[in-house]
């Protein structure tokens, strides 16, 4: 398993499959350290910012211990010398980026939520960063470095000792620590230096006989580092996005692991030693063999610099799309909460040199069926942009897309937005892009078809060229949507909204609401088609009738984003006023919201997008009615995505161990197969019979084939104690009648029923003949004799379960 701090969550993820298998949630802020338990690997600590230290079983993703410290805890480690003590990073109280390195006692008790207020201080003055704090060997003195002192505490003396490095910069070098590793059987530090240097530090027990060595290959401040288990190795990583392995403590043993894509933050090593995993600032976690060899890759979100192409869904996919790597598009799953593939849009080397102007990715948009891609990619020059329009098709056989059409200064100057024609792409006629700019103008562009000559084989091509070019006024054009149908388009030109008829491009009418420009428009949907929504910059929310060219209704609302959901009619409108985001929900026939979430979160929300369910969600909560098709996602100034939940996090969380697993969940092994012919083959005969039958007790005695099947494997008594007992689950009691005493009870009730009855079997008869004859052709029933009904009820009570076996 690999353990990870994720935001407020702590994620369990397999080394195997990458696939998260838990995600275990309490904490009320930023999880800001994990550590397991020294005396049982099956449990953990987490420390997180709202003062509390958790221990969780993270086998089954329950919370065991909850230790309130009441203050910000911003490191956390353990020591397996410290029985019932771990030690965080606290701040000091009056004093303002000042921090302590502290033990704190966990009071043992018999409830759940327990306070740990005995605190005692080991350090004064440590620096925030949790790599900035390392305990020595089998825990008998702890290492501190923060700018360009460090300082070693000796548990058992008490003593501390205080070494410092020259702090001006000497030919380019700068000696400030940046992180410190510790040697796990031998008294060695290990320290990393802003400008790329190790040193490592020995006999540091004396004030003035210390000694220390320098190993040098970065060029820039050294992110972490981490010593192997036996201590023979030691591992570093930077910016240069390469894992640097020294051997020996030498400069001249030295391996390398490079290309690993971006820079690296942390460095963690497994138990056994047998891998090791980096984690870099794109957000993914690279898991690597100890050999160095590359294994395998968990990429979560990547947090882009600034998310230019908004959030948009893939309709293939259903992936969250927008700005990942310098140049890429990201394609993030929402449900397995990682990142499907990376498309390279530039096609180009992003060189890693601030103030160097590069080709970036600015717009993207989807055709209705995700089969046509458009992105718009610019680079900033001083005079006028450099622009690029392409247009990527999507191939079945790659399961990818590829470039189709590529188009060199679509607009003279930067391009606000772009949208396609959402007909269902049923003919390619439909398939129309626009484009706004800057430059006054938006275009229409569409596919034509391109007969190669001079090939062998005369082949049709298809590529995109312009078809219209319109304006109004001179004015700068901001923003454009198509209707639901796709007759109209509307493009907004600084305070005023546009409608063009999408067939002969004619201007059908226009909308104004002064002062203000036109930030965002959008269409209503389905039956609320007729209605045109825009929001201005000035502060006004308004909706427009399309039947009657008039203001239907407006609110002063500063709404920096407007969503409309593409499966119903609401429309998500988010508002930013006195440092808050607000969250308004509507339908535009009805003035009055449906939902409003105050204060949704301090940050200012950029975008957002609603993404469609798999499946409905069930809600027993009428204000949540509208998310059950979809659901809304937003991004904030400080790149965090939020969504909002029906349900409360105790129920999204429910460990695993309190949800019984459905049988089709299980895994399909033989037993499996074989327990579920059984009982298949045990309700068939049940309906055959039409009969009252005593169901056998392995039915009954289920808990008993649940507990042997979902009980955790090391947790289990031994086999031979366990097959007694699921061997009689499966037999039926005496006491019980089978189904075989029950049918043959019922045929002999009714042998000694037909001796006493002849007559009436007669007339029965007599009258089964005379409705025959009435019978329609083709369902003609063949009536059996008393002597073949009996036969027929033997060949019903015999056994075949051993012809599945073949």
């Amino acid at each position: 398993y690999l353990l990870c701090a994720s935001g407020d969550f702590v994620k369990v993820y397999s080394v195997t499959t990458e696939e998260t298998l838990r995600l275990m949630g309490g904490h009320a802020d930023l999880v800001t350290g994990i550590q397991l338990n020294p005396h049982n690997h099956m449990q953990l600590y987490s420390s997180s910012l709202d003062g509390s230290i958790k221990l969780w079983d993270f086998m089954d993703g329950i919370p065991i211990k909850t230790f309130t410290v009441g203050c910000k805890l911003l490191a956390l480690y353990t020591l397996a010398s410290a029985e019932d003590s771990v030690f965080v990073v606290i701040p000091k109280k009056g004093e303002r980026d000042t921090f302590q390195l502290v033990s704190v006692k966990l009071t043992k008790g018999a409830g759940q939520d327990l306070e740990a207020k005995e605190l005692s201080v080991v350090l004064d003055g440590v620096g925030a960063s949790p790599k900035q704090i390392a305990f020595g060997r089998e825990g008998e003195y702890v290492v501190s470095v923060k700018e360009v002192n460090l300082e070693v505490y000796f548990f058992k003396q008490k003593l501390l000792n205080r070494f410092s490095v020259r702090s001006m910069k000497t030919k380019g070098g700068d000696n400030q620590f940046s992180c410190v590793a510790c040697h796990p059987t031998e008294d060695c530090i290990a320290t990393g230096h802003a400008d790329g240097k190790i040193r490592l530090w020995r006999n540091f027990h004396h004030r003035k006989e210390y000694t220390y060595s320098t190993l040098h290959w970065h060029h820039d401040i050294v992110m972490d580092l981490a010593f192997s288990m036996e201590g023979t190795r030691l591992l570093s990583g930077g910016v240069e996005s390469v894992l640097v392995q020294w051997h020996n403590e030498s400069s001249c043993q030295k391996d390398f692991l490079p290309r690993l894509g971006s820079p690296i933050e942390y460095i963690s090593m497994s138990s056994d030693g047998a891998l090791c995993c980096t984690l870099h600032t794109d957000n993914r976690i690279t898991i690597i063999n100890s050999n160095l060899r590359f294994s395998r890759s968990i990429q979560g979100l990547i947090k882009s610099r600034d998310v230019k192409t908004g959030l948009v869904v893939d309709p293939r996919t259903k992936a969250l799309v927008m700005n990942g790597e310098p140049g890429h598009l990201q394609f993030y799953c929402l449900q397995s909460d990682q990142q499907l593939f990376s498309l390279d849009i530039v096609q180009r080397q992003y060189i890693h040199e601030a103030g160097l102007k590069q080709s970036d990715l600015v717009k993207v948009a989807f055709s209705a069926q995700g089969t046509w891609l458009a992105t718009v990619e610019e680079r900033e020059e001083v005079t006028d942009p450099e622009l690029e329009l392409k247009l990527w098709f999507y191939e079945e056989e790659t399961q990818s897309f590829k470039l189709n059409t590529r188009i060199n200064t679509p607009h003279d100057n930067h391009i606000t937005d772009m949208c396609f024609r959402d007909m269902g792409e049923l003919e390619d006629d439909s398939l129309i892009l626009v484009t706004t700019g800057r430059d006054c103008v938006f275009k229409v562009w569409v596919m034509v078809e391109d007969t190669d000559p001079e090939g062998k084989y005369a082949q049709q091509t298809v590529s995109w060229s312009c078809d219209f070019v319109g304006s109004y006024h001179n004015y700068q054009a901001t923003n454009c949507c198509f209707s639901e149908d796709g007759s109209l388009l509307a493009v907004s030109f600084e305070e005023t909204v546009t409608v063009w008829d999408s067939v002969t491009w004619d201007l059908k009418c226009t909308f104004c609401h002064p002062p203000g420009n036109i930030r965002n428009i959008c269409f209503g949907r389905l039956t609320c088609s007729k209605y045109l929504i825009g929001a201005t910059d000035y502060g006004f929310l308004c909706c427009w009738n399309l039947l009657t060219c008039a203001l239907e209704w407006s609110a002063h609302l500063n709404i920096v984003v407007l969503q409309p959901d593409p499966l119903s009619e609401h429309i998500a409108a988010v508002s930013w006023l006195s440092k808050e985001s607000s969250l308004f929900v509507f339908k535009p026939n009805e003035p009055r919201p449906i939902y409003i979430q105050r204060n949704l979160c301090k940050e200012k929300i950029l975008l957002a997008a609603f993404v469609p369910r798999d499946e409905p969600e069930t809600t027993g909560s009428e204000k949540y009615l509208w998310l059950r098709r979809s659901q809304l996602l937003f991004l904030t100034d400080t790149q965090e995505l939020m969504t909002l939940s029906t349900k409360p996090l105790e129920e999204r969380l429910t460990p695993s161990s309190k949800q019984l697993a459905v049988e089709e969940s299980l895994p399909v092994t033989p037993f499996s197969l074989l327990l579920g012919k059984h009982r298949r083959q045990q309700s068939q005969e049940d309906i055959d019979l039409g009969k009252l039958v005593v169901h056998n007790k392995h039915e009954q005695a289920s808990p008993a084939v649940r507990e042997l099947l979902h009980t955790p494997a090391h947790v289990l008594p031994s086999a031979s104690f366990l097959c007694p007992i699921f061997i009689n689950s499966l037999l039926i009691s005496k006491e019980n009648k089978s189904a075989e005493e029950v049918a043959d009870e019922v045929e002999m009730e009714s042998e000694k029923t037909e001796d006493d009855s002849d007559e009436e079997r007669d007339v029965t008869e007599m009258e089964q003949e005379d409705t025959s004859h009435m019978e329609l052709l083709g369902e003609m029933t063949c009536k059996l004799s008393k002597s073949q009904e009996k036969e027929l009820r033997k060949i019903r009570k015999m056994d075949y379960s051993w012809i599945s076996a073949f």
